[in-house]
């Protein structure tokens, strides 16, 4: 995590590179990759960072969500995570760029606005943050690893065929 000089909130940084990495591990191992996402984000930005666990459990959705929806995108779609074609291309940047990092960075901020734990009058700091910061991570490690390394992970027994399990 790189935190701005003024953090918008607990748990939030201006650049999360755990988000490509749970994209790139959910589209390799499947719903284990997913799981994962979510799990670690429960560990690394909640336990770590003092959160509650009640608050926990519903905040760390914010990860599952932005690993889960790539997933299910491409499965649906039978896209090659490659990025072969420009409908696999358009698939990433549809479902693995922007919407899941959108849906992602609303559930987080809204739900530490909920709780109390940011005044409501910094929603729109905490989301901004959060969205560009995973859609330029997102951007700049994501394609690199599905192009380049994914041939090798495929190789692998622990590579999930066929996206879940």
């Amino acid at each position: 995590m790189v935190t701005s000089p003024i953090s918008p909130a607990p748990g939030v940084s201006s650049m999360y590179f755990a988000v490509a990495f749970m994209i790139v591990f959910a589209l390799w191992y499947g719903i284990w990759g997913v799981l994962s996402a979510y799990l670690g984000c429960m560990i690394g930005a909640g336990v770590l960072a003092d959160m509650p666990f009640s608050l926990n459990v519903i905040w760390s959705t914010a990860d599952l969500w932005q690993a889960l929806i790539p997933l299910t995108a491409f499965a649906y779609f039978k896209a090659n995570i490659r990025l072969r074609t420009k409908r696999d291309w358009g698939i990433f940047l549809l479902f693995g760029c922007f919407l899941n990092n959108l849906i992602g960075a609303l559930w987080g901020a809204l739900t530490i606005v909920v709780v109390g734990m940011v005044p409501g009058t910094e929603f729109f700091v905490t989301f901004q943050n959060w969205f560009t910061g995973n859609i330029i991570t997102t951007l700049v490690i994501v394609p690199f690893c599905l192009r380049y390394i994914t041939p090798y992970i495929q190789q692998t027994k622990s590579y999930v065929q066929n996206y879940w399990i």
